[in-house]
């Protein structure tokens, strides 16, 4: 076991260890066993905590979206023009690669949804909610100061969000002829085209 995650908490603990699992090997080779085995816990006594893979993963999400989340405060309440924060932003969002493991963990809890109870997609749908309420306010603040042009935030936000989602799920997945460098260039004319223009 890491040195460093001996004094954790045992839920922290077992959800740095299965992100850890997932960075290393997959998600495939997440199971309950291998999981018991990388903390030294028992299937049963990590059912006792989660109940259900369902639940570790959105755990492990959520727990993996906190720290995301508080890069992404550090990132935007910077002192810098907010093209240059929004240039910030959508850099965290892409995934680093193929398999990059918080995309692949994003992956197979939007998967799992389809059959999830309403629980379950509401803490789901407060991780996408922030995510959007930081860029909404973002460019209202860039609207507001007449860096960018005139836009409605939140339709903008929508519709920046859904490409970066669509570009992201390509780069994670490994799809040909698609990684991060294209994503950024399509991301960045989108912004200079939507936001720049006539600013």
């Amino acid at each position: 076991m890491a040195g460093g995650r001996k004094n954790a908490p045992p839920r922290e603990e077992v959800l740095a260890a299965a992100m850890g699992m997932i960075a290393e090997r997959g998600l495939e080779q997440l199971t309950m066993a291998a999981l018991g085995r990388e903390v030294g816990m028992s299937s049963g006594h990590l059912l006792y905590y989660f109940h259900s893979k369902d639940e570790l993963l959105l755990q492990t999400l959520e727990w993996s979206e906190g720290r995301l989340g508080a890069e992404r405060g550090r990132l935007l309440t910077r002192t810098a023009s907010a093209r240059q924060r929004l240039d910030a932003y959508v850099d965290l969002y892409v995934p680093d690669g193929h398999r990059d493991p918080h995309w692949t963990l994003w992956l197979e809890v939007w998967n799992r949804s389809q059959n999830a109870d309403a629980v379950a997609r509401d803490r789901q749908a407060a991780i996408e909610g922030v995510w959007h309420r930081d860029l909404v306010a973002l460019i209202a603040e860039g609207v507001s100061r007449g860096e960018f042009r005139r836009v409605d935030p939140d339709r903008f936000a929508a519709r920046l969000r859904a490409l970066l989602d669509g570009f992201s799920i390509h780069v994670a997945i490994g799809l040909r002829g698609t990684d991060r460098a294209q994503v950024l260039g399509h991301v960045r004319e989108f912004v200079e085209e939507g936001l720049l223009a006539d600013a």
